[in-house]
């Protein structure tokens, strides 16, 4: 039997319809060396009756790392994900990312001792997330340009991101503008750098909780890879209740300490939510 040498965690809370969508399509990777950990802010009965069905129909394992709700508390659900997490590489996505074919070889391809891994998202509108089937996502439908703009989807440069293989996803991650940061919808890196810096900052509730993990890991001495054009996933369009103000200037406020203090560890991680 081949043995695991990735974990993916997948953040959820009480959206069953579009983990479903998830899940199915990490069951169409062509890299099947995984597990599936589930970091699960408090949902209701719902989504463990669907992740008890879909484990019986998938291929890979699933872990399924669930606390009571109390309100945004992503960062500590990640922490508690990460330590369930058996392998030494660690991928990290949402419950509303639908991941490409190959989107796990990718990230298994690139990664590097001394790096982790920054990926992006392809927004789709509310319509065409909810149009997306199950067999939709093992033909590739959500991928393919001419599906989507059939089902309405207007033209962009981003569409790129749909297009480009080989010698052109490598010149669009080359030259794109945007930075190789740790995005929580498609990052990853090794367990024990992550580790290294005692996980996310649990004082952080929505609004650059990834970003702030991403700050340390370089401050630690960590570099980037930009595969934004090259791992590929489409992100489900819903509704963000628990965006606030307050929470957005309390963590840029820790992101400014940390820049201008050059700080690796969190007070506030992994270590912390054990004692």
């Amino acid at each position: 039997m081949n043995r695991i040498d990735t974990s993916i965690v997948i953040s959820t809370y009480n959206s069953p319809k579009w983990l479903a969508k998830v899940l199915y399509g990490y069951n169409n990777q062509t890299y099947r060396l995984f597990e599936i950990v589930i970091a699960d802010d408090g949902s209701s009965q719902e989504t463990f009756d669907l992740i008890e069905k879909i484990q019986k129909e998938v291929f890979y394992p699933i872990v399924h790392v669930w606390h009571e709700d109390n309100g945004f508390q992503k960062s500590q659900i990640l922490n508690k994900a990460i330590k369930k997490c058996s392998s030494p590489y660690i991928i990290m996505s949402d419950g509303d990312c639908i991941p490409r074919f190959d989107f796990v070889e990718i990230h298994v391809k690139h990664r590097e001792e001394g790096f982790f891994l920054s990926g992006g998202y392809f927004m789709l509108p509310m319509h065409i997330s909810n149009l997306i089937s199950e067999q939709d996502i093992y033909d590739g439908h959500c991928f393919d340009l001419k599906w989507l703009k059939a089902n309405g989807l207007k033209p962009s440069f981003k569409n790129n991101k749909l297009t480009s293989t080989g010698l052109k996803s490598w010149v669009l991650n080359l030259f794109t503008p945007t930075n190789a940061s740790w995005n929580g919808h498609n990052a990853s890196g090794w367990k024990k750098d992550i580790m290294a810096i005692n996980g996310f900052d649990e004082r952080m509730q929505y609004g650059g909780q990834d970003r702030e993990l991403g700050e340390r890991l370089f401050n630690n001495g960590l570099k980037s890879k930009q595969i934004r054009y090259s791992a590929i996933c489409v992100h489900l369009d819903h509704p963000r209740s628990y965006k606030t103000k307050e929470s957005i200037d309390k963590n840029l406020e820790i992101r400014r300490t940390v820049k201008a203090e050059n700080r690796t560890w969190t007070d506030f991680g992994i270590v912390q939510s054990e004692n």
